[in-house]
């Protein structure tokens, strides 16, 4: 091992996993820019046809860098995985994740590993929409999108009072990486949000950190289009799973009754009026009061029900860090032991 390696202590092993594919051009300048605050740097090559992994190895001296290939593309997020499992197994404290195309700088690294350090997160995230100016600069079409994806995640992840959450900019400290059952995290696009619900389920803190958007003439791979379906579908699914374990399996609540009458009684009153309002209009008669206020009540009630959930559900973010309840338990422990 490098002599440089050694000078860190176990909490300061910061490592840095840079996904690669298709980022030839760009890659050796993302690590060059990568402070001596990061313990090792590991590059995953996703079967990219263009050899990034090879270039690396070729263009950069810095001892820090492993460069760990695929024989078949997983995706972006499984590429993050191996660099996981890796760091992990190397005996990292804090892994920090980097794309390699460019658009995110590694001069930021230290302010995405403090909260960790000094116990205020589990997990760190970049939130390129918290500075106003850069906001007003943004095209509408990705303003839009990104409120969109950002309410769809709320409800999904459970954590409400984040924004960004496609944001691939992130840091997790090993104790709570170690938690997660990282061959079940979405491999594909959709694993920056799929990973904020599996955080959730582990109760750890995640905090946003403000950063500055980056564009230069890096190609993006991910085509919107063809994506919209499926992240749909991942965030209904997870929103249901994360409902079922934080509220029946868990632990049971006022929430946990809420939800379902209120669910019921929305869809009763919204079914029961569409029906009667039809009929009115075929037949030319008009509805009766009574009819009207049997369908009005239940939605209104159950609208009132599924709200007094959603604010149960904001009030019940995670405040409390993992591994720094994880290090004052380990000594106790060790005592009974």
């Amino acid at each position: 091992m490098n002599s440089k390696t050694e000078l860190f202590t176990e909490e300061q092993r910061v490592a840095v996993v840079i996904p690669s594919y298709r980022v030839t051009a760009h890659i050796v300048s993302v690590i060059e820019a990568i402070g001596p605050e990061v313990w090792r740097i590991y590059v995953i090559d996703d079967a990219c046809p263009d050899g990034t992994g090879g270039h690396v190895l070729t263009s950069c001296t810095d001892p820090r860098v492993k460069v760990l290939p695929h024989d078949v593309n997983k995706g972006v997020g499984g590429a993050v995985m191996t660099g996981y499992r890796a760091a992990l197994a190397d005996g990292a404290s804090i892994i920090v994740k980097v794309d390699g195309d460019g658009q995110m700088d590694p001069a930021l690294i230290p302010l995405f590993i403090e909260p960790i350090l000094v116990g205020e997160a589990d997990y760190t995230k970049g939130n390129r929409f918290f500075d106003l100016e850069e906001v007003q600069s943004m095209p509408r079409v990705r303003l839009f999108g990104n409120a969109i994806l950002s309410l769809m995640a709320k409800l999904s992840t459970g954590y409400w009072d984040l924004f960004d959450p496609t944001n691939g900019y992130t840091a997790i400290h090993r104790d709570v990486a170690r938690l997660l059952p990282l061959d079940k995290v979405s491999q594909r696009y959709f694993f920056e949000t799929d990973i904020l619900f599996r955080l959730n389920t582990v109760r750890a803190v995640v905090v946003d950190i403000p950063m500055e958007a980056r564009y230069g003439d890096e190609v993006s791979n991910l085509k919107i289009s063809k994506i919209i379906g499926e992240f749909l579908f991942k965030h209904l699914r997870n929103f249901t799973k994360r409902v079922f374990y934080n509220y029946y399996l868990r632990d049971m609540s006022l929430a946990s009754i809420e939800l379902p009458i209120g669910i019921f009684m929305f869809l009763f009153g919204t079914i029961f009026g569409s029906y009667h309002w039809l009929e009115s209009s075929q037949n030319g008669i008009a509805t009766p009061a009574g009819t009207v206020m049997l369908s009005a009540l239940p939605m209104l009630l159950g609208l009132q029900l599924i709200m007094a959930f959603l604010g149960y559900d904001i009030a019940s973010v995670p405040s409390r860090p993992r591994h720094s309840r994880r290090r004052k338990a380990t000594p106790l422990r060790e005592e009974k032991l």
